[in-house]
C-alpha cells in the first residue's frame, strides 16, 4: 500500500500532464472516483514504461530500477483496485487520466526509438521529472481532494515511497554521468 503514490508518480511523466494540471480540469476538486481512476491509470502507464525499460535498459542500475517499478506498481495497482472494490467506488475517467494515457503513449513511442545510453538517460530523466511533478500534484490536489478516509490514509501512507523513487532515480542519474 505504501507504494500507491510512487506508482502514480511514475506514470505522470510528460509535460502535457503538467499543462492539464494547471488548466480547467484541475480547477475543481476531484472526487474519489476520479482519484481512483488516476491512480489505476498511472499504475498501468508506468508498468508499461517499466516493461519497456526492463527489455531495453543497458545499465544495470536502470534495469534494476525498471524491475522495482514493475513490481511495486503491479502490487500497488492491485491494492488500489481491491480498495476501490471494497469501497464500492467505480473509477471515473477524467481529463487527468486521459492525459496520462496520451502522455504514456507518447513517452513509450519516444523511448522505443532510443537505445543504449540514450534510452537509459531518457528513461531515468523521465522518472525524475515525473516524481517531482507527482509529489506536487499529490500534495496540492489528490490528498486535499479525497473524501474517503481509507483512500486518503492510503495516499498519505504511500507518500514516502514516492519520495524514495525520486531519490533512487536521482542516484541512478548520478551514476549515468559522462563516463557512461
Amino acid at each position: 500500500m505504501k507504494n500507491l503514490l510512487a506508482v502514480l508518480a511514475i506514470s505522470l511523466t510528460l509535460p502535457a500532464f503538467t499543462a492539464t494540471a494547471q488548466t480547467e480540469g484541475m480547477k475543481g476538486d476531484l472526487n474519489d472516483a476520479e482519484i481512483a481512476h488516476i491512480v489505476v491509470t498511472a499504475n498501468d502507464v508506468d508498468i508499461e514504461a517499466g516493461n519497456l525499460a526492463k527489455k531495453k535498459a543497458k545499465h544495470e542500475d536502470v534495469h534494476g530500477y525498471a524491475h522495482r517499478m514493475i513490481s511495486e506498481h503491479t502490487d500497488v495497482n492491485q491494492q488500489a483496485k481491491d480498495l476501490v472494490k471494497k469501497l464500492g467506488v467505480t473509477p471515473k475517467d477524467n481529463a487527468i487520466s486521459q492525459s496520462l494515457k496520451e502522455d504514456g503513449k507518447k513517452n513509450l513511442d519516444k523511448l522505443k526509438d532510443l537505445s543504449g545510453k540514450e534510452f537509459d538517460k531518457a528513461y531515468i530523466d523521465g522518472e525524475i521529472t515525473l516524481h517531482e511533478k507527482v509529489i506536487n500534484v499529490a500534495d496540492n490536489k489528490l490528498v486535499p481532494s479525497v473524501k474517503n478516509e481509507e483512500l486518503k490514509a492510503l495516499l498519505v501512507k504511500v507518500y514516502p515511497s514516492l519520495v524514495s523513487h525520486l531519490e533512487h532515480a536521482r542516484k541512478i542519474k548520478g551514476t549515468l554521468g559522462d563516463k557512461y
